[in-house]
């Protein structure tokens, strides 16, 4: 079976898609920009890929005709501002235009549960699109869930950094509002299980685990599985602004997906009863299980996406490739040299940077930059990095984004997303004659941006020869 794959980038779709190509099936994968993409991941003969922007029409026409099945995954909700609105309804208007061309079967979307009559801004898109996704000639499976619980989840991620950076919580009083979480594998065997299942044809269905639970039991039942001792006392007086800035702050969010995840944690999210499980004969894991699985992956190093991949500068939604070639004209450069006596070593140790494994020099400068860009509103250092030796293009690693992690020819090039007046690149390579080669290359935008290259150039001296020197010799 051929199927469609929208999202391919995404959290849900990179845990679909293995599963989709072991029962045997093509998959064509829709991805924005292909350099995202990690090919090497997926040694088959099965796997094709399209670069696609469902906001440009005429990119539609990279979808082949002959699909049997198409798997709409996309969604905006990091857009800043309000912006993902607008942006969600225009991608499913072309992606319908272009379905009604094709030998399409059957479409499967993943949505929100909506059982609210006030519904916040990012159910209200979803559900949008669900109505504009079924107005076509193809017969339209909708999933709904709510709190996804799996390692790399947003929701997963952001409970764990609470629950583990603070003993005490001081939280907003949507903590007392009732989910029904759902375990990714759960999601998967769903989003499986439906494949052309006649009965699923036109239907929609809410999909949970077992357990319903408030945001704040949530909190303590993940505390209890880690062996942690949490107090949590809730306020009301907390406005969703201050909400929105104690994630922000606290977390690895955007500001932006702050803002929209409080808004929705104010709404209850509860299943409606339904037979498709039965229908399916799928095992429901509960919360604490679905924790204690997605740590055995994050444990073995086995975490196969992160929502913290998803692109957070405007300026590479053009596509990653196209920064790839570092400019030279109207830049500053920091660019140092270091022989190393064993290129391997040093190869490793650039493939392991960031993370819990720091910058390897200035750790607590490094700290301290990430802490002022979170108070300029940027990602700052907490994204951290999906593996600790292993990295691939289009990844967040810090306040960094992986324009190019080629191993073989020994080459890691970086792409700042914190707050900057203007565009920084930090390249890392190793020539032919075991040299290290670091270089830093900053594009300023006007006098700001050349006053803050001056300003923090002695750090540079300071910070970037002892990085280099650790890299090269240890």
């Amino acid at each position: 079976m051929k199927i469609l794959l929208t999202g391919a980038t995404g959290y849900i779709a990179q845990r679909l898609l293995p599963v989709l190509l072991e029962d045997g099936h093509s998959v064509v994968c829709c991805v924005r920009d292909k350099s995202r993409f990690n090919a090497a991941r997926y040694a088959s003969a099965s796997v094709q890929v399209v670069e696609v922007d469902f906001l440009h029409k005429d990119s539609l026409r990279n979808i082949p005709d002959d699909i049997d099945v198409a798997y709409y995954l996309i969604h905006s909700m990091s857009a800043p501002g309000e912006d993902f609105e607008p942006l969600e309804a225009l991608s499913a208007q072309n992606f319908v235009a272009r379905m009604e061309q094709t030998q399409v079967k059957q479409v499967i979307y993943l949505s929100g549960i909506v059982n609210e009559v006030q519904l916040s801004k990012h159910l209200i898109s979803r559900k949008n699109v669900e109505a504009i996704l079924s107005g076509a000639s193809y017969p339209l499976t909708t999933l709904r869930a709510g709190i996804i619980v799996g390692s790399g989840s947003a929701s997963f991620e952001i409970i764990r950094d609470l629950v583990e950076k603070l003993p005490v919580m001081v939280a907003p009083r949507w903590l007392h509002t009732r989910c029904q979480p759902i375990a990714i594998r759960n999601v998967i065997e769903f989003l499986k299980g439906v494949l052309l299942h006649e009965k699923t044809y036109n239907r929609s269905f809410d999909i949970g685990g077992p357990d319903v639970l408030t945001y704040k039991e949530m909190l303590l039942r993940f505390a209890g599985v880690r062996g942690l001792k949490r107090s949590i006392f809730i306020v009301p007086v907390m406005t969703p602004k201050l909400s929105s800035y104690w994630l922000y702050f606290v977390t690895a969010t955007s500001y932006p997906l702050a803002v929209n995840l409080v808004h929705s944690m104010k709404v209850a999210v509860i299943c409606n009863p339904n037979e498709l499980r039965e229908l399916l004969g799928i095992q429901l894991i509960s919360y604490d299980q679905a924790i204690a699985l997605a740590f055995d992956k994050i444990e073995q190093n086995l975490v196969v996406s992160s929502w913290k991949d998803a692109l957070t500068s405007q300026v590479l939604h053009e596509g990653i490739a196209r920064h790839i070639q570092v400019p030279v004209f109207g830049c500053f450069k920091d660019v140092r040299r270091l022989t190393t006596p064993d290129p391997d070593i040093a190869l490793r140790r650039i493939w392991s940077i960031g993370g819990a494994n720091g910058w390897y020099y200035g750790n607590w400068l490094w700290q301290l930059r990430g802490f002022l860009d979170k108070m300029m509103g940027g990602v700052g250092l907490r994204r951290g990095r999906k593996n600790p030796v292993e990295i691939s293009a289009g990844e967040s690693l810090d306040f960094w984004r992986v324009l190019l992690a080629d191993k073989k020819g020994k080459r890691l090039l970086l792409y700042a997303e914190m707050k900057l007046p203007g565009e920084a690149w930090l390249e890392f390579k190793i020539t032919k004659d075991n040299t290290v080669v670091q270089t830093a290359t900053f594009r300023p935008r006007g006098l700001l941006g050349r006053l803050y290259w001056y300003a923090v150039l002695p750090f540079h001296g300071f910070i970037f020869k002892g990085m280099l020197r650790r890299i090269a010799r240890g």
